[in-house]
């Protein structure tokens, strides 16, 4: 393992004024936002959207360190036969990639999920270096259900798999982006996210240390501590961003080189604005960067003005651009809502 090397790329994917482009949906999950726009998803109409993204050179040169990528598109050529790869760190950024295989039942624990994907990844990771990838994903699913769920078990075999892929990933010369996403879709108010959130932190360093993973060649990307969407009582701007940075301190090692939110089903704006308000108030207090590894928030206003037309594209990628400026902007903790327009 080249500690040196890891440490370099994890410093690259969190530089100031920059973030990671989560383009790893499954073909399953991009069915589903294609459905919405009425796009038929096929390999080629995959490859145009994201092609169309990555060939948008304002966002891409100035504002994105980094694309997770999922393996269909890893291998994909753009439509002048241009590895995407290519087009990618013809940009600058670096291409990750997704290699957990998906939440399957917890044996044992009804109701909770183990991520799984751990047969054969030293193999995958190998060729996946090959092919371009330089950092990689895999993603925790930690749902709350009432005063039962998560337990400790389900928690803890879930960090257990993370710091052995974290591991495989050093191994490979990867940086390894671990996921614990404790989920919004409940009606937990934020202290008990908060509680989840910092149980679960606590538990990944442990198992991180305990498999001699080196934290200076990893990033963490967790969700915000944040009421569950159904939850009568929202939490403030200024709530989340204080109980988010309170819980990091508690429960993230200072070595760590730096933090890449999830946005997790909150809306573009609304995670744009807690980015912000985290880096315009502590910065000064954190001994990491706190960065944005976004999906959705990025992606919901491309996809809606793409709509699976050539002509729209110019339209599509303005929008892309717009939301990595204002996602960088709140990296640097200089966002306000006026330059949204």
């Amino acid at each position: 393992m080249d500690l040196d090397a890891l440490n370099k790329i994890a410093e690259a994917i969190v530089a100031p004024g920059k973030g990671i482009l989560a383009a790893d949906e499954s073909s399953g999950t991009i069915k589903k936002r294609f459905d919405a726009i009425n796009v038929e998803s096929t390999a080629d109409s995959r490859r145009d959207y994201r092609e169309m993204m990555f060939r948008t050179e304002e966002a891409m040169k100035n504002h994105i360190s980094g694309v997770i990528l999922y393996d269909e598109t890893i291998r994909q050529k753009a439509k002048d036969g241009t590895p995407l790869v290519k087009v990618i760190q013809d940009t600058g950024a670096l291409p990750g990639i997704k290699v957990d295989t998906g939440a399957k039942a917890l044996a044992g624990a009804e109701g909770e999920t183990i991520t799984e994907g751990l047969d054969g990844l030293r193999e995958r990771l190998a060729e996946y270096y090959k092919l371009g990838a330089r950092f990689a994903k895999w993603r925790a699913v930690i749902d709350i259900k009432g005063d039962e769920i998560p337990s400790g078990y389900s928690i803890s075999t879930n960090t257990h798999a993370l710091a052995r892929y974290a591991a495989l990933c050093q191994e490979a010369g990867i940086v390894p982006i671990v996921e614990p996403e404790v989920m919004m879709d409940g009606d937990h108010d934020i202290d008990r996210c908060y509680d989840v959130t910092e149980f679960a932190l606590k538990s990944l360093f442990d198992e991180l240390y305990a498999q001699d993973v080196a934290l200076e060649g990893v990033i963490l990307k967790p969700n915000m501590v944040i009421a569950g969407k159904k939850c009568a009582t929202q939490a403030s701007v200024d709530e989340i961003a204080e109980k988010t940075v309170r819980c990091f301190r508690a429960a993230v090692p200072a070595a760590l080189p730096g933090i890449v939110f999830l946005s997790g089903g909150q809306s573009s704006e609304q995670a744009t604005e807690n980015l912000n308000a985290m880096n315009a108030q502590y910065k000064d207090v954190m001994p990491w960067a706190l960065s944005f590894s976004y999906g959705r928030a990025l992606q919901a206003a491309p996809q809606q003005a793409w709509a699976g037309k050539v002509e729209n594209v110019p339209a599509a990628q303005a929008a892309f651009a717009h939301r990595a400026k204002m996602n960088s902007l709140a990296q640097l903790g200089e966002w306000s809502r006026a330059l949204e327009g």
